[in-house]
């Protein structure tokens, strides 16, 4: 159940963050606002029942954040055209690469 909620907070703080730049946007309607706070109150509610079903918050918080940088990073590359350098991924792999060092050595 706690893994099922730091997936649902990741996907939801990704919504929100998606969300935010379709508002920011000249064209862009300021009821997407209405998204982010919906996104990111939802990721915090269910950023905390992750951390209640017992992950430990450093390991929740790293991942949750290394996910959603990735995840908005592709996205944004497939939604709004932004750039995705191979530098870019390059970051993308070595924050993956730290989450699941921080996973491991929380194992211990």
């Amino acid at each position: 159940m706690a893994g099922l909620a730091l997936i649902g907070a990741i996907l939801s703080e990704t919504a929100g963050t998606l969300a935010l730049r379709m508002a920011s946007q000249p064209s862009g309607s300021k009821k997407w606002f209405i998204g982010v706070g919906a996104g990111y109150l939802a990721a915090f509610a269910l950023l905390t029942v992750a951390l209640n079903g017992g992950i430990a918050v450093g390991v929740a918080y790293g991942i949750w954040a290394a996910a959603g940088v990735a995840l908005t990073a592709v996205l944004s590359r497939i939604l709004f055209g932004e750039p995705l350098t191979k530098v870019m991924v390059l970051g993308i792999v070595m924050i993956i690469g730290g989450v699941i060092a921080v996973e491991l050595g929380a194992q211990h």
